[in-house]
């Protein structure tokens, strides 16, 4: 069987001498160019602890092609830290990440023919960045995850990355020492693995594996486990597979693995994000999945996990207790994903899960269905006058479901941390942090920053937020994100002013400023349109061609 459709045109072609004589000179054989070629993309990169590693697994993963009888070709792309960026403005270019990672990616598959793409992120924006990718060359694909981190420990304490945002607030509030605010930094994070909560990487390791384009327990085995490393050989044997089967991300994403993926987006308590990151890969998929869907699968799905930000467990706990798998095969058991999808294995997920241990007996980490942390879905759509067109809140329950009190208006994140410090911010408040969307921030940074020091400064259960930026993963409160229209295009959100009433509904999914249409539209007529922050380079190029967060932050509609 010809595995190799696509490389033979520069490999087979004798009108292709120069890319043969490249190809040679790379140490490539005679017997080398009739095989297949799979591209290798990892986004390693040294300078953070998500992807620090990539590389070694990168060779593993080239390790299990070569031993199936195919050629691995090593490649790059970019990475940006939120750990590092947040609370800064090169935060704003973590958004804008995926998309050059996605064209990246793209691009080298596509240019140099490979057969197959195996893609091996590690942060957060990585993930939708690389499987963005994956769908447009349509080739025999697969996503291994970088994997989680170990968690840290201070004094006893288990750690995260976000308990050095928090320890912030703490310090502010003057609740712990300059020695021991030092002593939490300095052991958050204790080596290689993305932010081990159920923030946006894990949140999206996990989605992704639902959708069926990782192998089974890619999301769960921790970033330096030997099970990870078994994974990425094993990932040669699946490439393989899939390559004699022809079986393609098109054959494999479809309206039921979305709704799969948010069903395990939600049951794990996961990141608002996901949103944002799912509508963007069903656009690229042209699979049918809008917020109406968010909506609809969010009423039929309980929350499950007790895992951070809101809760007491890291992903590595998860792992402990059976892995993604087994959380898969409770909620399939529980006839709340669809069986019958394909998968990467050449299985379908009842084919894949029918062989996995259900989780341990005795555990805490997913509760029952019975007894959910939530009894239905956490990441609520609102919409209203504020959000016409949508808006996405993070709301497990513990924060409450609704939230009314005066507006203090904030024109971006930095005179929002500097409100927090001043005492500015009361029990009460709706803080609004505004133009930081996708234009208007430009690249609509998260808020992590903000919210931690909330956090940290005893506020997180006294006052709510709302921005039409993002929200980490590692987020929680009474936080709505996403707002659409974006300040910068005159969006409600915009017109707000200190003083201003606004009730946020989370049970009837409603988030409205108590101010009449009247009087709305007159200060739509005394609103003006601030230029743009940039003047050039990517984040001009960015907020020049994207898209509305309500359809995912596209910048190729």
């Amino acid at each position: 069987m010809n595995l190799n459709k696509f490389s033979k045109t520069v490999t087979q072609d004798e009108s292709q001498p120069a890319s043969q004589a490249m190809l040679f000179g790379i140490g490539l054989t005679d017997d080398d160019m009739k095989k297949a070629q799979v591209g290798i993309a990892s986004t390693w990169y040294e300078g953070n602890t998500c992807n620090m590693h990539l590389n070694l697994l990168s060779k593993y993963v080239k390790e299990g092609v070569q031993k199936n009888d195919m050629v691995g070709l090593q490649f790059n792309t970019i990475g940006i830290s939120d750990g590092i960026t947040n609370g800064t403005e090169g935060m704003r270019y973590s958004l804008v990440s995926r998309e050059i990672i996605a064209d990246s990616v793209e691009a080298v598959t596509a240019a140099h023919y490979y057969d197959g793409l195996v893609t091996i992120p590690g942060c957060d924006k990585n993930m939708p960045g690389v499987v963005m990718a994956m769908i447009r060359v349509n080739r025999p694909s697969i996503m291994v995850y970088g994997g989680t981190i170990a968690s840290g420990n201070y004094k006893g304490k288990k750690l995260n990355i976000v308990s050095a945002f928090e320890a912030l607030g703490e310090k502010y509030a003057g609740k712990i020492s300059d020695e021991d605010f030092k002593g939490i930094i300095k052991n958050a994070c204790p080596g290689a693995g993305a932010c081990g909560g159920m923030y946006t990487a894990n949140t999206m390791s996990s989605a992704i594996e639902a959708l069926g384009l990782s192998l089974p327990y890619s999301s769960s085995n921790p970033a330096l486990s030997k099970e990870k490393k078994e994974e990425c050989v094993n990932a040669g044997k699946a490439m393989k597979l899939l390559l004699e089967k022809d079986i393609k991300p098109s054959d494999i994403l479809s309206k039921k693995s979305f709704e799969n993926a948010f069903t395990v987006v939600v049951a794990l308590g996961g990141s608002t994000n996901a949103v944002l990151h799912l509508l963007a890969m069903a656009k690229t998929a042209n699979v049918d999945f809008t917020l109406e869907d968010v909506t609809r699968m969010n009423e039929k799905t309980p929350v499950l996990a007790d895992l951070k930000p809101s809760g007491k467990y890291l992903m590595e706990d998860v792992f402990a207790v059976g892995g993604i798998p087994a959380v898969m095969k409770y909620l399939l058991e529980k006839k709340l994903l669809h069986g019958d999808c394909l998968t990467v294995t050449g299985k379908t997920v009842s084919e894949n899960l029918a062989e996995v241990t259900s989780l341990s007996d005795g555990q805490e980490v997913i509760l029952p269905i019975e007894k959910p942390v939530k009894a239905n879905g956490h990441l609520r759509v609102l919409y209203g006058n504020i959000a016409p067109e949508g808006s996405v809140a993070k709301i497990t329950g513990k924060e409450g479901e609704s939230f009314t009190g005066p507006a203090i208006i904030f024109e971006n994140e930095f005179e929002c941390i500097a409100g927090i410090r001043q005492g500015k911010v009361k029990a009460g408040h709706v803080l609004v942090i505004r133009n930081e969307g996708p234009k208007g921030g430009p690249g609509m940074p998260e808020m992590l920053k903000p919210t931690s020091a909330l956090i940290g400064a005893g506020l997180g259960n006294s006052v709510a937020l709302i921005t039409d930026g993002r929200f980490s993963g590692g987020t929680h409160g009474f936080v709505v994100g996403h707002v659409s229209p974006e300040a910068f295009d005159g969006g409600p959100i915009a017109l707000i002013k200190d003083g201003d009433m606004i009730t946020i509904d989370a049970v009837k999914n409603k988030m409205n400023l108590d101010l009449s249409v009247e009087e709305l539209l007159e200060r739509k007529k005394n609103w003006i349109q601030p230029p743009l922050k940039v003047k050039h380079g990517v984040l001009y190029k960015y907020a020049k061609q994207v898209s509305s967060a309500s359809t995912g932050c596209m910048t190729d509609l």
